[in-house]
């Protein structure tokens, strides 16, 4: 009642006993969640008005529901409110409406959002380690099937079609962790997010970047290591960045006409990948000049079946097996999206309607397009046309009329083949008249794009990178402790989605967290390793001064 009127300011925080709590496991991320960041600079870039929900709350809910597999904000409405509300010290979760309204408050002007995530990636670079320096850059697309935005189309590589969607990049760490994303709303090509957004940014955000002194006195010093595909390869850029002092990784574009290097210039080297694993490898290493007269190195790696992958580079810092392994971790990345994808709903939608794009945007020209695909048709058909004059034999001991019908045939057909080469030349003269693109203004109302509503969508990306980062924590714990790392995920989440006895102490300050068993032995030993761990964490539960206990019922 205090709360409906403005007089409350927040709701106060209190655990009470209860045993089996479902999906309580999640509460076992909790000191991971906070040492990520979850509810990190959250005061200083975020405003809370006077309400029952305190702001934390908000925050762990989000991550609860995301760890605890709730693929969406309405899947909500089916989870036992009650039950949800015991991990959070309240009566209840919020409901749908409830959670919205807040994700709304919170995401009301884009600023706050934005200045949180960029700070939180930030402090994860600087944590990255001995890896640090090296920045995966991958573009995933989030297919749209909606009705409320006009989408342009891109190409969806796991569906084979080019559909509506939005494009996203991501740029993620040599582990596949996630530092942030960028949405592109007119589907900018990776060259050009890279120079226009994803470096500008790294060079202001990135840590232990050397100073210029330090630049100017070793020419082969570099700022960092951009690492991507093949989408990415472009000489120009090669040229560009190594004249910033930044080095970039990524696979050469080779044709048919490449030759390969000889067998005994192949070396055996021992690479050591993400994983601790070491491999021996064929590698080959030359300098090699690119189109524009810009020289890299291209290191060359030889499997068994001779098969040889290039791999283009300007970090002259690293020795070649450093720069395999670097690329070869790649696949962390693919990795982390098809995980988002199927368990944390990455191409769900969070907000729906549409904004319109402004009106200055650069958009290809549909009328260019169209010649273009006439430019295509004509060109198949020709070809399908010289196929069959080629195929065509004259009828020999025929009569009269079969060899006339047959002189008229392909007398048709060349014909034929005159009309498509005379109006590809007209195509293309009319063609380069038509500018490739144009700015949306000089589009018609109904073929102007606009771009999905996306002031909640930065931030529940960052939610879930939160939690993927937390997830990620745990596992690196245990890690040691499972016999078949492949399993260490699916252990996890049966970790999170289990059920556990809450038993505060207020007396003691205590707040005691007791797992139940899970399938097997091994799992198990693996939970008591973590309760151990979790416990040295000494974290108190945000909001109150209870102090986390894990224990594991299990047989000791």
């Amino acid at each position: 009642m205090l709360a409906s009127v403005g007089s409350l300011g927040q709701a106060t925080v209190r655990f009470e006993r209860c045993d089996d709590v479902p999906n309580g496991g999640v509460i076992c991320a909790l000191p991971a969640l906070l040492a990520v960041g979850l509810l990190r600079h959250v005061h200083q870039c975020f405003t809370w008005p006077k309400g029952y929900y305190p702001m934390e709350t908000i925050f762990l809910s989000l991550a609860y529901l995301a760890l605890g597999r709730v693929r969406c904000l309405e899947a909500l409405r089916y989870q036992p409110p009650g039950e949800w509300g015991r991990l959070l010290g309240l009566d209840r979760i919020p409901e749908v409406r409830t959670m919205r309204e807040k994700i709304a408050l919170l995401c009301h002007q884009p600023e706050p959002s934005v200045q949180w995530s960029s700070q939180l990636a930030q402090d994860w670079m600087k944590g990255a380690g001995e890896h640090a320096g090296f920045y995966y850059v991958d573009g995933h697309v989030r297919v749209y099937h909606g009705t409320a935005a006009n989408r342009p189309k891109a190409y969806v590589a796991r569906e084979q079609l080019c559909l509506r969607a939005t494009l996203d990049y991501w740029v993620n760490a040599m582990d596949g962790q996630p530092f942030f994303v960028l949405t592109q709303q007119l589907n900018q090509r990776l060259v050009q997010t890279l120079t226009e957004q994803i470096v500008p940014r790294l060079k202001t955000e990135a840590p232990h970047q050397p100073t210029p002194e330090q630049l100017a006195a070793n020419p082969r010093w570099h700022r960092f290591v951009i690492i991507f595909d093949r989408e990415g390869y472009s000489p120009e850029l090669f040229r560009q960045l190594q004249q910033e002092r930044i080095a970039v990784i990524s696979y050469a574009k080779r044709c048919k006409s490449t030759e390969d290097w000889p067998a005994d210039e192949f070396e055996q080297k021992t690479v050591t990948l993400i994983n601790g694993q070491s491999v021996t490898l064929w590698m080959a290493e030359r300098g090699v000049r690119l189109s524009n007269d810009h020289w890299v190195r291209e290191v060359r790696h030889r499997d068994e079946r001779g098969y040889q992958t290039a791999i283009l580079s300007t970090d002259h810092m690293h020795a070649m097996e450093k720069v395999a392994a670097a690329l070869l971790a790649r696949w962390c990345q693919e990795n982390f999206f098809r995980y988002m994808i199927e368990h944390y709903s990455l191409d769900r939608l969070v907000q729906y309607g549409a904004e319109p794009l402004p009106e200055t945007s650069i958009v290809v020209n549909p009328a260019r397009r169209a010649l273009e695909n006439d430019i295509r048709r004509h060109r198949t058909q020709l070809t399908r046309q010289r196929a069959v004059l080629a195929a065509g034999r004259f009828p020999s001991e025929s009569s009269a009329q079969q060899i006339a019908d047959f002189e008229k045939n392909q007398g048709q057909r060349l014909q034929s083949i005159e009309d498509h080469q005379q109006r590809i030349v007209e195509l293309k003269a009319q063609r380069s008249t038509v500018p490739r693109h144009i700015p949306m203004k000089d589009l018609p109302p109904a073929q102007r794009f606009t771009k999905l509503r996306s002031t909640s969508k930065h931030f529940i990306d960052t939610i879930k990178m939160i939690a993927y980062r937390a997830e990620t924590a745990l596992l690196g714990i245990v890690r040691l402790k499972l016999s078949r790392s492949d399993d260490a995920r699916s252990w996890i989440r049966q970790v999170l989605q289990g059920s556990v006895n809450l038993i505060p102490n207020p007396t003691e300050k205590t707040l005691t967290v007791q797992l139940h068993p899970l399938s097997n032995p091994v799992h198990n030993e693996a939970l008591r390793e973590l309760c151990t761990h979790l416990t040295d964490t000494e974290t108190v539960y945000p909001n109150t001064d209870l102090r986390l206990i894990f224990t594991f019922l299990g047989p000791t």
